[in-house]
């Protein structure tokens, strides 16, 4: 007999509160609205956008973290899902970036057209075409052999995760043994090629040597699949187009909210605490925060108290460093990684701060080269990046503001261009600030990393382990770090949501 009052309370709206308004936690808002659910959001930051975040400043703006992006079609994807037009407008990079090696009198430029790139290259590299494209085509058949396999799905058990990984090729096997870096070795001759085509390694959290030649897949991405792309007006745009669809659909969003404590009665969540003791309900949650640490810090399970977390691999800190020229810079492309010889000894010795920071690796954005607007007429806003030890292993930071003067130093001197002569307002954020505007797990810049044992059916649950109506997205759940991966944890977690609770529209 068909049951009207189920059939009744199935139907009725459902409210879902997110905490957290990073990328993954307004795409899902944007996905439940879009299937009929109620969307209430917490932050604790001041504004929305996570780490995908503005910052203004004597007239100067700076997107404050991610300057890039691949795999685009995943915002195509998303805008389909909820049926609007694309919030905002791409702007694809070519050439994707320059290198510049210590001690050289040029830069390289990356380019995707691969003859170009070769002839970068010719005087370093003999056959780069050649050798460019069968490397390609090998790390192309592990992206399409994995990416619907493990990339974008859900894992009920580690068993089923074990037994998806069954599907993939056995061809592609030996590579999860070995690094990237024999793979460089194996592909190419000369030190600098090898150095540019390993540095997907430290996105990944980990380095060249120690990442498994399989993540050669994302030098397919970056120089074949889909490229890097920015966005036209900044990168914050994604953020102010997502908030205005969702304004759209009456998402309330509250900032400088911190969740601290939850009530729960028979397995079910049914309340977030704040630290003002504002209690937040709701019939389904999830949590844009650090999956793991959140586990830990607020729900205080014993698998993910403290020690435990540290004994886990994190990706690098942040030191940011955000600069207001007075003039504009000549001589250089808008993204630049400015890189040295030592790179198998800095490689080993940066994670655990066992090298001194006096010369580091870095990156720089000259953000207003593509968005003129980020800095006042004749002027020119610069965002330099240096990943840096995690507050595990460098917990004080009283030495950021030297560490930033040796980098922009050692930038004037590379370029020719006096980068401190022509300073006229500037910023340093360390991983201690960046742990406290984002509640970043020891400072760790985009989670946790992508070993083997904590991907995939190995990552936490983006489905809570005891409590039945909460979920979690962004980078520390699956399937992992970056805009693209972030956007997919939206798709896999509102997947899992309507699953359990039903599409109400």
């Amino acid at each position: 007999m068909f049951n009207y009052f189920e059939y009744f309370l199935n139907t009725m709206a459902k409210k879902a509160l997110i905490v957290g308004t990073g990328l993954a936690g307004l795409s899902t808002a944007l996905r439940l609205t879009s299937k009929g659910y109620e969307v209430e959001m917490v932050e604790k930051y001041h504004q929305p956008g996570g780490r995908l975040n503005l910052l203004e400043k004597d007239g100067f703006k700076f997107d404050m973290a991610p300057t890039f992006f691949s795999m685009s079609y995943e915002f195509k994807e998303l805008a389909d899902y909820c049926n609007i037009p694309m919030p905002f407008e791409f702007v694809e990079l070519d050439p994707l970036y320059a290198v510049h090696f210590e001690g050289d009198k040029r830069s390289y430029l990356i380019y995707k057209d691969l003859k170009k790139l070769a002839e970068e290259f010719a005087d370093l590299e003999v056959d780069l075409e050649e050798k460019l494209r069968r490397f390609l085509k090998s790390a192309g058949e592990i992206f399409h052999d994995t990416e619907n396999i493990v990339i974008k799905q859900n894992f009920d058990s580690l068993i089923g995760y074990l037994l998806k990984l069954t599907r993939v090729p056995v061809k592609h096997a030996p590579k999860m043994f070995y690094s990237m870096w024999k793979e460089m070795e194996k592909n190419f001759d000369s030190f600098e090629v090898k150095v540019i085509f390993s540095l997907v390694g430290f996105f990944l959290g980990s380095t060249p040597f120690d990442t498994p030649a399989v993540y050669s897949m994302l030098n397919y991405t970056e120089l074949v699949h889909d490229g890097y792309h920015n966005v036209k007006g900044g990168m914050y745009k994604i953020v102010e187009g997502v908030v205005k669809e969702l304004e759209k659909r009456n998402v309330r969003m509250h900032f400088n909210v911190e969740i601290d404590q939850f009530e729960q009665r028979n397995g079910t969540l049914s309340a977030f605490t704040d630290k003002s003791g504002k209690r937040w309900e709701a019939d389904v949650f999830v949590v844009n925060a650090d999956a793991a640490s959140f586990r830990g810090q607020v729900l205080q399970r014993p698998k993910f108290n403290t020690e435990k977390l540290d004994a886990k691999k994190w990706t690098l800190a942040p030191l940011t460093i955000y600069l207001g020229l007075d003039t504009k810079v000549k001589g250089m492309y808008h993204h630049n990684y400015f890189l040295r010889r030592n790179f198998e000894e800095y490689a080993h010795k940066i994670f655990k701060n066992s090298i001194k920071l006096d010369k580091p690796y870095y990156y720089v954005n000259i953000q207003s080269m593509h968005n003129p607007d980020y800095a006042p007429p004749g002027k020119e806003s610069v965002f330099i990046l240096c990943p840096v030890p995690d507050l595990r292993y460098k917990p004080n930071w009283d030495d950021a503001e030297s560490i930033a003067d040796a980098i922009i130093q050692d930038m004037s001197k590379r370029t020719g261009f006096d980068f401190v002569a022509h300073t006229e307002t500037r910023v340093v954020y360390h991983p201690q600030q960046w742990e406290g505007m984002f509640n970043l797990y020891r400072g760790s810049g985009l989670g946790l990393a992508h070993d083997l044992n904590q991907v995939g059916g190995f990552r936490p649950s983006n489905k809570d382990e005891q409590l039945d109506n909460l979920y979690y997205t962004g980078a520390s759940t699956v399937p992992g770090t970056g805009l693209p991966m972030t956007v997919i944890s939206s798709r896999l977690v509102t997947e899992r949501i309507l699953k359990d609770h039903g599409t109400l529209s």
